[in-house]
């Protein structure tokens, strides 16, 4: 896991980064489909942390991110089928928070107005809570596992980099297991800290989570 900044620094990028307004959680929780939504509502700029990946991942060190590098050189029977879900969670570069320096870096270059809404699974509550002026500025969502089952279904087995392994059906079965356990530490993480956290499940329409998120902003 990436280290906290120290009091001062934390400081300083509250003032820099107090236009942003932050929403993490769980895979297929509905995170790119609501911070899209409010986005064009608000008039924000919408920084979807997951674009810029490849990307950090380049531009990453072995030393910086150790877990990363590691994650690189293996193929994909070895990062999605043959490892336990719960060596998955564990080893998983960015739930260990590598690479998050450069999202907060990124964010410092944009222009500050008219404000800006970052989304991802890779915002770690306890990485982001520093950086926040206003607690409410940020939000975690958090699926049921029906819920994200449905969405992986709608996606299929053979979904993205799924569909690259030797087994599909039991890569996804490790990474829904995998994304259990994450979002379990989620909840407790956003609980620990104070921070606000939905949970999201099929009953709920996307008008009722928008609802939800921009209430927990206090927009």
């Amino acid at each position: 896991m990436r280290s906290e900044p120290d009091s001062a620094t934390a400081a300083a990028l509250r003032d820099r980064l107090s236009h942003v307004h932050w929403i993490g959680g769980g895979s297929g929780a509905g995170k790119s489909t609501i911070a899209r939504r409010i986005a064009a509502e608000r008039g924000w700029r919408l920084y979807a942390s997951d674009n810029p990946m490849a990307d950090h991942a380049r531009r990453s060190i072995p030393e910086d991110s150790p877990f990363l590098h590691k994650f690189m050189a293996m193929d994909m029977d070895e990062r999605w089928v043959n490892r336990p879900p719960e060596i998955m969670l564990e080893t998983f570069h960015w739930f260990r928070g590598e690479g998050f320096d450069m999202i907060v870096e990124d964010l410092l270059r944009l222009p500050k107005a008219p404000g800006i809404l970052v989304e991802g699974f890779r915002l770690l509550p306890s990485l982001v809570q520093p950086l926040l002026g206003v607690p409410g500025h940020a939000v975690w969502l958090l699926p049921a596992p029906d819920f994200r089952r449905a969405v992986f279904d709608h996606r299929g087995p053979a979904w993205g980099f799924l569909g690259k392994t030797s087994d599909p059906e039991k890569a996804l079965r490790n990474l829904l297991e995998r994304d259990r356990m994450f979002t379990d530490r989620l909840r407790e993480e956003t609980s620990r800290l104070g921070l606000s956290a939905i949970e999201v499940c099929t009953a709920m329409t996307e008008d009722d989570l928008a609802e939800r998120v921009i209430t927990a902003f206090g927009e």
